[in-house]
């Protein structure tokens, strides 16, 4: 489908305010980052803020409403909305501004919008993969589509409908798809198509992976690990996580945990180790991945504890020191990775579910109701060095993860993109 064309004028409110100098990656093109590990490789971020707040550079609209993150890669930005303030109808779309001004560009419908559930928990919720000069989306409904960076759409499969899928809840989608060399790595989940590559050109099938008794697919995304010569592809499903052999889809390793109502968090993978997490009195657990005669396989190093839980705001991993909300509870989290042991717990000056990312040594902590603040990564102790409420929040939860890139924050709150510059 023909992206929309756009006036230079039309539904603007951008301005630029202040240069644009990268201090660490340009790119962030999937959710959590090209390492999906929710950590910026960018300094000189100042180490405090003023009272109210870093400087906003431009304000995008046009996003439309939803909680998927920002992709960005070569001086442009995507997302995925429904109902935009750009378009004449409630549909969903793939948005593109420009990096440098938050210019819409095009949009690219994808499908009718997500309005299944409570109002609060409707609309896009799938951060875009960017590829070169390809871009994937995955809808609520399931429509795995292609396009590439011009908007023009080059191919679609449904995950229920094509590949056999099923969701372990009633949410729709959220995952972000994996980009390994020529395959498109996705979760259509259950017991037919588990896992599956697909060219990422054709989107023609080239293996699938089945996990027996499967409950469904969750909202995590694939990571990529390496253990003994052995390419991995690490997923946590409905049923809890699980490895698969890159080269041919062969189910290596699984480690199930009891049915619970989401599992949401994308894992962790370190060398070896996989730490993974769910929400709802679930837990977290950390296992060792070893390479065996005849594959991989892993150790527990400990059980779930339910004292690392998170439902869906994230952890990321520091210095060896793992950061996130407890649950939904706006209460901020520091755990020793390799023991489990809490080292603090502590209320932000947010409220509510707090998704977070890390850079230069500092937690960028996005709370439900709009407050961002930011910390120093320390096991020692939760202090604050400043906050601020983005504005247009609190119609609908401050859900979608903060991204930082070249110095700068960007926020999707609803139908708008914010750009704040953090530099020191």
């Amino acid at each position: 489908m023909k992206p929309h064309s756009l006036l230079l004028s039309a539904g603007l409110s951008a301005i630029l305010l202040a240069p644009f100098d990268a201090v660490g990656e340009d790119n962030w093109p999937t959710f959590r980052g090209a390492n999906r590990s929710g950590v910026s490789n960018d300094t000189g971020l100042a180490d405090k803020w003023p009272e109210n707040g870093p400087e906003l550079v431009w304000t995008a609209e046009g996003a439309g409403r939803g909680y998927a993150s920002v992709a960005i890669a070569d001086g442009k930005i995507y997302t995925l909305g429904d109902g935009l303030s750009t378009a004449s109808d409630d549909d969903e779309y793939l948005v593109c501004f420009d990096q440098k001004t938050g210019r819409q560009l095009w949009t690219s419908k994808t499908g009718s919008p997500w309005t299944q559930g409570q109002e609060s928990w409707q609309s896009s919720r799938s951060t875009p993969t960017v590829d070169g000069d390809r871009v994937y989306v995955v809808t609520p409904h399931g429509e795995l589509i292609c396009f590439n960076t011009d908007g023009d759409e080059q191919w679609r499969k449904n995950l229920k409908e094509d590949l056999g899928g099923n969701k372990a809840d009633g949410w729709g989608y959220s995952e972000s798809v994996l980009i390994d060399g020529d395959k498109l790595i996705c979760t259509p989940g259950g017991t037919k198509c588990t896992m599956a590559a697909l060219n990422k050109m054709t989107g023609e099938v080239i293996w699938q992976t089945v996990r027996p008794d499967d409950r469904g697919a969750g909202h995590a995304s694939v990571l990529i690990s390496n253990v003994g010569g052995t390419k991995v592809y690490v997923q946590t499903t409905g049923s809890g996580a699980m490895g698969v052999r890159a080269d041919d889809g062969q189910l290596l390793w699984t480690y199930d945990i009891k049915k619970t109502t989401a599992v949401i968090p994308t894992a962790i993978v370190k060398d070896d180790l996989v730490f993974f997490t769910a929400g709802y009195g679930t837990g977290g657990t950390l296992v060792r991945q070893v390479a065996t005669a005849d594959g991989v396989n892993v150790e527990e190093i400990y059980p779930t504890n339910p004292k690392l839980g998170n439902k869906h705001g994230g952890v990321v991993l520091v210095d060896g020191y793992l950061y996130g909300d407890s649950e939904d509870q706006g209460v901020p989290f520091c755990a020793d990775l390799m023991t489990g042991e809490i080292k603090w717990k502590s209320r932000g000056s947010g409220k509510k579910s707090a998704s977070v990312t890390a850079a230069d040594g500092k937690l960028i902590v996005r709370f439900s109701n709009g407050t961002v603040a930011m910390a120093p990564t320390s096991p020692d102790a939760y202090n604050e060095t400043g906050s601020f409420t983005a504005p247009g929040s609190g119609d609908r939860p401050s859900w979608a993860h903060p991204v930082i890139v070249g110095g700068l924050l960007y926020l999707r709150e609803g139908d708008k993109v914010l750009c704040y510059d953090l530099r020191g």
